[in-house]
C-alpha cells in the first residue's frame, strides 16, 4: 500500500509544468512506497495559478508562499522560483520541518548556498536539487562506465551548452518571462543557468575541479527592463568560457552562449582516457558515443550505443527496447529517485551540499573572469 506525499510547488512557470508532469507520471512507471499527490500550487498571479492547478490536478492554490509553507497537508515543497528567492524559500521550509526539492542553480552565489545548506542541516529535512541531466539514462550510463574503470585515468573533460535566444537587442529584461536576463533576479547569465548543469554532470562523472581561468562577455550593455520600463545595464554575463583543473590531474574546458546563432540547446561533453572516450549530446540523448582503443585494430572505431535495453540505467522501467524517450523523462527519473530514497533513507544526490560545489565552481569563474587570473575553488 503506497503512502500520500503531498506536495506543494512554488511557482508555474516551465520548472513547475516539467516538475508537476514529473509528480503525475512517476508512479505509474516506478513501483516506489510513496505517491507524490499534487495538494498545492502557490503563484502571485490568483488567475495564473488557478490555470495552473486545474491543468496539472493540483487540489488547491496559494498566492502567499507563507502560507503554503506553513500548512499541515503539505509534507515536500518544490521551489520552481527564480533564483533570488531560493534561500529565504528554503531555510522558511527547512523551519518549517518540511522536504525541499528546489531547482538550480541552488542560489545567487555562495554565501547564499552556505546559510541553506545549515538550514536544512540543522532542520534534519530531506533536500535535493533538480540537476536532472543526470537522470539522462544514457549519461547514468557514462558515469556506470567511468566508475568501472572503463576509460582507465581520464586525461580531458569538454562540454558546451549553447543558445541562441537573447541575441536581438531589442529583448527586454526582467519580469515573469525574461527573469533570467536580469541579475538582480538570476544572480548571472550563462554561467549560472546553462553552466552549472555542465558543471554538475562533470563533477559528478569526473570529480572536483580545483581552479579556473575564465572569460565572459555580455554583447548587449543596456536593455529596456520590464519592471521599470527604464533602459538599464545588464549585468548578466551573455557569454562564458572557461578552462579548469580537476582533482584527479584532467583538464577541463567549457564554454556555453545565448548568442550561438542556430544553437536553441545544444548541451555537449566528451571524456577522453587512457583506455576509451564517451561524447554524448542532449539533441541524440538517447544515445552514447564510445571508443576503445583496446579492440581490435581493424574494427577499432565510435560505436553508438543506443540506451533504451532494459539492462542500462532507468529504461526497464519504460518501453521495449529500441523505443526512446525524452527530456520531459529526466525528472520522472529524479522524482523516483527522491521517492526511493525516502523509502531507504539514503539522500538523494545532489543535496544542498553537494551542489554547493557547483556553486563554488560557479562563483571562482565569475571571479576569475572578473580578475582575469587563475582563481582557486573554495
Amino acid at each position: 500500500m503506497t503512502k500520500p506525499l503531498n506536495i506543494g510547488v512554488i511557482g508555474c512557470g516551465f520548472m513547475g509544468r516539467t516538475h508537476s508532469n514529473a509528480y503525475n507520471r512517476v508512479s505509474n512507471f516506478f513501483k516506489t512506497e510513496y505517491k507524490p499527490v499534487l495538494k498545492a500550487a502557490c503563484a502571485r498571479s490568483a488567475d495564473s495559478v488557478k490555470a495552473f492547478a486545474e491543468q496539472w490536478g493540483y487540489e488547491s492554490v496559494e498566492t502567499d508562499w507563507r502560507k503554503l509553507i506553513a500548512r499541515d497537508d503539505i509534507d515536500a515543497v518544490d521551489i520552481c522560483t527564480p533564483n533570488n528567492l531560493h534561500k529565504e524559500l528554503a531555510i522558511a521550509c527547512a523551519e518549517a520541518g518540511k522536504m525541499i526539492l528546489c531547482e538550480k542553480p541552488l542560489a545567487m552565489n555562495v554565501a547564499e548556498g552556505e546559510e541553506m545548506c545549515a538550514a536544512v542541516e540543522k532542520a534534519g529535512v530531506v533536500n535535493t536539487v533538480w540537476y536532472n541531466y543526470r537522470r539522462v539514462p544514457a549519461v547514468t550510463l557514462a558515469k556506470q562506465l567511468i566508475d568501472e574503470g572503463k576509460l582507465g585515468r581520464i586525461f580531458h573533460y569538454r562540454a558546451n551548452f549553447l543558445q541562441d535566444w537573447t541575441i536581438a537587442e531589442d529583448l527586454p529584461q526582467g519580469g515573469a518571462a525574461l527573469w533570467r536576463l536580469d541579475a538582480a533576479a538570476a544572480g548571472s547569465g550563462v554561467t549560472g543557468d546553462l553552466l552549472a548543469h555542465c558543471i554538475d554532470t562533470a563533477i559528478w562523472l569526473n570529480g572536483g575541479v580545483t581552479n579556473v581561468n575564465a572569460m565572459t562577455e555580455t554583447f548587449v550593455k543596456q536593455r529596456k527592463h520590464n519592471l521599470t520600463g527604464k533602459v538599464e545595464p545588464v549585468g548578466i554575463d551573455d557569454a562564458c568560457a572557461f578552462m579548469c583543473h580537476f582533482g584527479n590531474g584532467s583538464l577541463g574546458l567549457f564554454e556555453s552562449t545565448r548568442y550561438a546563432r542556430g544553437h536553441k540547446a545544444l548541451y555537449t561533453f566528451e571524456i577522453n582516457g587512457e583506455h576509451a572516450s564517451i561524447k554524448w549530446d542532449l539533441h541524440d540523448l538517447h544515445r552514447l558515443e564510445y571508443f576503445d582503443h583496446r579492440d581490435e585494430g581493424r574494427l577499432r572505431a565510435w560505436r553508438s550505443i543506443h540506451v533504451t535495453d532494459g539492462d542500462h540505467p532507468y529504461m526497464k522501467n519504460w518501453w521495449v527496447p529500441g523505443l526512446q524517450i525524452g527530456y520531459e523523462h529526466t525528472f520522472v527519473h529524479q522524482v523516483a529517485d527522491f521517492l526511493a530514497g525516502l523509502e531507504s533513507g539514503t539522500p538523494v544526490s545532489p543535496t544542498f551540499r553537494e551542489a554547493l560545489e557547483t556553486q563554488k565552481i560557479c562563483d571562482a569563474v565569475l571571479s576569475s573572469a572578473k580578475s582575469g587570473q587563475w582563481t582557486d575553488v573554495g
